[in-house]
């Protein structure tokens, strides 16, 4: 047992070297290491020994450690050195193939679209039009294009149907309906916490630790608490240090340092040559016109332009979703993801392989609400390429999970799965209630988890709940918030009568606070 612990912590050890030999933080710390060598603490005889104590005291050491954190909080730990690579992608047969066919469905819409509107995927676009484009760049939202034949690809409750047809052909269901056959509408058998163990893992919400999200903690006065949670918060940005970030944030973030401090766990830095890359990929989307970027247009349009808190970003969406399909180095996390890029080819070479492409070129095509990722951020950062890189690093740690098909604990069929367990446990009256009159609980809670309750609850609230999703580097937060709200209007929905009059009851999200609500799920209910 032992060695093979040891044969996985090697791995690991050189699957991080690999990784971060290829980056600049490499080249940086050569850089250094060669500049030193002319001071005159640093000694031949004692050389290596010298070199790593610069180092340390310089506070490259420091970058290194966030930089390896980054890498064990983003990549999974290694497989079995023998096991292919589609294991690291997703480890369940019947999972990539759901999402194999899933992905024909949503290439197959994109084409048709194409196809009947008479549009390429991509075009170059004249001089005039780049000029335009770039002298407006700043003020897009003012734009009017005309997209009402443009349809979303796909919206939540369409992937829903997909999830709700999954199945494991290895799990004899049988005709008998069997308890474990599970009432609700996921009917795979993954394994997801019960309450004592999201109560473990989530121990740091308890009821005696103190929170920010709660107005009135028993044990400490809040502004007691709030004091000095926030000189805590800067010790942790003044050591620059993202483990301790991340635990940090778990109590949640004051406002004024949640931006660095998200950053921090983030492992983002906004160097000179991020902001450089930025531009180029904005330089590209000056270029090139592509069909996803009127999907952009028009999701933003239906979505943030809507909406009460983020219609003042429009302008901010379009800038960071637009350099988000373009941005080739998002291609890396399908390494982990179960998704696969779709590929197209190029005019006229359809079928042969070395003319195929990626699009969009990040290999992520955009559903109804997918601008929602991006919103929330931009009240946390003003400076465009800030904003995009936060975004980017959101994406392939996080948001990504929520619309792909995968066996992850912090995938959305595991998600879906535990809100519907603990429903189902722990108020199963409810839930037989909704469950009998054609209102399963999941057709409602579906939407806001996909959207990680982006665009549901106040913006307040919702930055707190991202503060714990990044405290814990998990998505299961959003399935107990979710089963917390039914919780919390149980007694209405109790009388309800139909699907429509359970949506009525959960359709303003908009006054709950989020910390409460949690603990009373979590902690203050008998179990």
């Amino acid at each position: 047992m032992m060695l093979e612990q040891d044969t996985g912590l090697s791995l690991a050890i050189a699957q991080i070297v690999q990784r971060l030999k290829g980056s600049s933080l490499h080249s940086q710390l050569e850089r250094q290491a060669r500049g030193s060598l002319h001071k005159p603490e640093i000694k031949l005889e004692s050389l290596k020994e010298d070199i790593k104590e610069f180092l340390k005291t310089s506070g490259w050491e420091k970058r290194l450690q966030n930089a390896v954190y980054s890498e064990l909080n983003v990549f999974p730990s290694p497989c079995h050195p023998a096991a292919p690579p589609e294991h690291m992608k997703e480890p369940l047969v019947y999972m990539r193939k759901a999402q194999g066919s899933w992905e024909k469905r949503i290439l197959k819409s994109l084409n048709s679209m194409c196809t009947e509107l008479s549009i390429p995927l991509a075009r170059k676009r004249p001089i005039g039009e780049q000029k335009e484009l770039l002298n407006k760049w700043n003020e897009m939202g003012t734009d009017e294009p005309d997209l009402s034949l443009f349809r979303p690809v796909y919206a939540p409750k369409d992937f829903l149907e997909v999830l709700m047809n999954l199945r494991n052909p290895n799990y004899e269901n049988g005709d008998q309906p069997s308890f474990r056959n599970h009432l609700g509408l996921i009917q795979v058998p993954l394994k997801v916490k019960d309450i004592p163990e999201l109560k473990d893992y989530f121990s740091e919400l308890g009821l005696n630790t103190g929170q920010l999200g709660i107005d009135d903690s028993t044990q400490v006065p809040p502004e007691l608490f709030e004091n000095e949670h926030v000189r805590v918060g800067q010790t942790v940005l003044t050591e620059q240090d993202s483990a301790a970030a991340q635990q940090y944030v778990r109590q949640g973030c004051p406002t004024a340092l949640r931006a660095e401090l998200w950053a921090l766990i983030l492992n983002i830095s906004n160097q000179p040559e991020d902001i450089l890359y930025y531009e180029q990929l904005k330089s590209n989307v000056i270029q090139h016109d592509l069909l996803v970027d009127s999907l952009i247009y028009k999701d933003v349009k239906l979505t943030a332009s809507n909406d009460d808190y983020y219609f003042v970003f429009e302008d901010y969406l379009y800038q960071v979703l637009l350099c988000f399909s373009r941005d080739t180095s998002v291609l890396e996390h399908f390494s982990y993801n179960s998704a696969t890029p779709p590929k197209s080819y190029i005019r006229g070479k359809l079928g042969m392989e070395e003319y195929a492409v990626f699009y969009p070129p990040n290999g992520v095509i955009p559903f109804h609400g997918f601008s929602m990722y991006v919103a929330p951020l931009c009240f946390l950062y003003h400076e465009p390429s800030k904003l995009y890189q936060i975004f980017r690093e959101m994406y392939v740690r996080f948001f990504f999970r929520l619309h792909s098909i995968s066996s992850h604990p912090s995938g959305i069929v595991s998600l879906c799965l535990l809100f519907e367990t603990l429903l189902q446990t722990h108020l199963p009256q409810l839930f037989y209630h909704l469950r009998e009159i054609g209102a399963q609980p999941l057709r409602i809670s579906f939407k806001w988890m996909v959207r990680a309750f982006s665009g549901y609850l106040a913006t307040d609230q919702l930055l707190l709940l991202w503060d714990r999703i990044l405290g814990y580097n998990s998505l299961e937060i959003l399935a107990v918030l979710a089963a917390a709200v039914f919780a919390f209007r149980a007694v209405n929905l109790m009388e309800v009568t139909s699907l429509a009059a359970a949506e009525a009851v959960l359709a303003d999200l908009s006054t709950l606070k989020v910390m409460p609500l949690l603990q009373i799920f979590l902690f203050a209910t008998v179990t």
